[in-house]
């Protein structure tokens, strides 16, 4: 991996970490908070490697609808929805419910 792309994956990590529980938040909405608004793909690539970070909260980064796109990168069928539905996320068809209820901006809480 280029260094500059693992300093962005880094700084994805970071903004992760902060997360609240029971919020989710977008890969565009980090991408856009690092002041990379076009690089929303690159977060998501970020989430996929994010494994080796126990700390690092992927199961609530969603897209920008609400859907579950990462999931097939955690273990077992459903634990990115498990993991969500265990912090009071609401989960139909691989999509978070009242997303705007949920949805946590770090442009706007940080």
């Amino acid at each position: 991996m280029k260094p500059e792309n693992q300093n962005f994956f880094e700084r994805v990590y970071e903004v992760a970490r902060l997360i609240p529980y029971g919020r989710v938040t977008s890969y565009g909405a980090i991408a856009n908070y690092l002041g990379a608004a076009r690089s929303a793909r690159m977060v998501g690539w970020a989430m996929n490697s994010s494994g080796k970070h126990e700390d690092v909260h992927a199961h609530r980064v969603v897209n920008k609808k609400g859907l579950l796109t990462g999931k097939h990168h955690f273990q077992g069928t459903n634990l990115m929805q498990q993991l969500l539905e265990s912090e009071g996320v609401e989960v139909i068809d691989n999509q978070i419910q009242n997303l705007e209820k949920h949805f946590w901006d770090p442009a706007k809480e940080l």
